[in-house]
């Protein structure tokens, strides 16, 4: 499948006659209209221009001779203060005049790129994105985090039929082949032979065509740290025979949102060539129903060797991160993070907009929560709260995939997956939604990245290059 590439900016040499961008806010406008002439002044005042953000005005040639776009800004939206730009302005270069108020431009830059994007398989823009002229060092800084945001949305939005679960694993093949790493697959009853039982039984109802699998990247020197990544890639989730309703059902394309995570975070830490051992496991399933779908009651006997009894079908993104977190467990590893759009509980608790972080490391977790504050893409810590381990408890079994009870469903779903990690080794679960239910400047309606940004901020101080 093809990404999503959306020139937003262009390099200074080739900038040509560039339309001079100042930005502003009301207390800075006087004082840089004053500097543009009378005409400028009465230009504003016709129009309404008072620096509010999201306001722009084009005005006469200022006395270089160009022309002159102002542009309103909150500077306290940060990276969003001029993300709206790129496809309301109209279509041409812009070079930014520093008349104006002052904004980092590493986060500028990266604003203009989140606001530029658009998925345009199917439905095509009437219009390019307007571009910025950029200094080829900001571009080297930020080129990173833009092509693995847009890789990231690219796969949340693409529709089912598009990216199935062999589609899934194809990306990880792909970025294997991209950076040079090993690459392996356990696909339909290869799961079972090699000790998979809960990938397999959750995505064993679909067609041969769209049989699970469990995609495995592997890079870098046996004697690093060792870093393994796991996401939750349900390409398309029906409740199973816990069918979900309609609405439910909507937009479940968007259940694989925790394996888009795992590979773009994945991209990321190959890029910066960060010194570690990396393992990315993405268990890929389409949970479908058919007479071969898995039951309200059946009990699986996991790759942890904990029995689970399923008391919901729907509950089954943690029964395939189960078996990778396992899996995760038998390397040994330095750090488990794992990556999944996993209850709809953590958006009742934390709406849409602020991902639920579980982990069982104090000093790991705060420091996530500070480059999330620094990269402003917050995260908030849920608590792994022990005795609501009684929530999930069987008759029958070692554990239950959910219970009857509505209560803390974030908190007792991660508790689930925490069995499954040795408390031996420093885990995270981040709880997200992966997408934007309405458009806002820089975060267009359809997939999105929560965390990514304070994740590879995080690894970078942990794992300095």
């Amino acid at each position: 499948m093809s990404y999503t590439t959306i020139e937003a900016f262009v390099r200074n040499e080739e900038a040509g006659n560039a339309t001079t961008l100042i930005v502003v806010n009301k207390a800075s406008l006087a004082g840089v209209v004053g500097t543009l002439g009378d005409l400028a002044q009465r230009c504003c005042t016709a129009n309404g221009f008072n620096g509010e953000a999201g306001q722009f005005i084009g005005l006469p040639a200022d006395e270089a001779g160009g022309p002159v776009m102002l542009a309103g800004c909150n500077p306290d939206d940060g990276i969003h203060a001029l993300a709206s730009l790129p496809h309301r302005l109209p279509e041409a270069d812009y070079r930014l005049d520093l008349r104006g108020v002052s904004l980092d431009p590493d986060q500028l830059a990266l604003g203009w790129a989140l606001g530029a994007y658009r998925y345009s398989r199917y439905r095509k823009s009437s219009r390019k994105a307007a571009r910025l002229v950029l200094d080829d060092a900001v571009r080297d800084r930020i080129a990173d985090i833009i092509e693995a945001t847009y890789l990231l949305r690219d796969l949340v939005n693409t529709p089912t039929q598009e990216l199935g679960p062999a589609d899934l694993a194809g990306v990880v093949r792909a970025l294997a082949e991209r950076f040079g790493a090993d690459y392996h697959e356990w696909v339909g009853d290869d799961l079972l032979r090699n000790n998979y039982p809960t990938i397999h039984a959750v995505g064993r109802a679909a067609s041969a065509a769209r049989a699970p699998r469990l995609a495995m990247l592997r890079h870098g020197p046996k004697d690093a740290p060792h870093l393994v990544l796991v996401g939750k890639g349900v390409c398309f989730d029906t409740g199973g025979l816990d069918l979900k309703t309609a609405d439910g059902m909507r937009w479940m394309k968007k259940d694989m949102g925790g394996a888009a995570h795992a590979i773009a975070l994945a991209q990321l830490v190959l890029a910066a060539q960060l010194p570690v051992q990396l393992t990315l496991l993405i268990p890929a399933v389409e949970n479908a129903v058919s007479a071969d779908a898995f039951r309200p009651g059946e009990v699986i006997e996991t790759r942890g060797g904990i029995s689970v009894e399923i008391d919901n079908t729907d509950a089954e993104g943690r029964l395939i991160l189960c078996d990778a977190l396992a899996h995760a467990a038998e390397l040994s590893p330095d750090l488990i993070l794992d990556f999944a759009t996993l209850t709809g509980a953590a958006r009742v608790a934390l709406g849409a907009d602020l991902p639920a972080l579980f982990c069982n490391r104090d000093e790991i977790a705060n420091a996530l929560l500070q480059a999330g504050t620094k990269t402003q893409d917050p995260l908030w810590r849920m608590p792994l709260w022990r005795p609501y381990l009684i929530l999930l408890e069987s008759h029958v079994a070692d554990l239950a995939n959910s219970g009857s009870s509505r209560h803390a469903g974030a908190i007792s779903a991660a508790l689930f997956l925490e069995r499954f990690v040795p408390e031996r080794f420093p885990w995270c679960h981040l709880d997200v939604y992966s997408w934007n239910d309405s458009a806002r400047p820089g975060r267009p309606r359809g997939g999105e990245a929560q965390g990514l940004r304070a994740y590879i901020d995080f690894l970078k101080q942990r794992y300095p290059a």
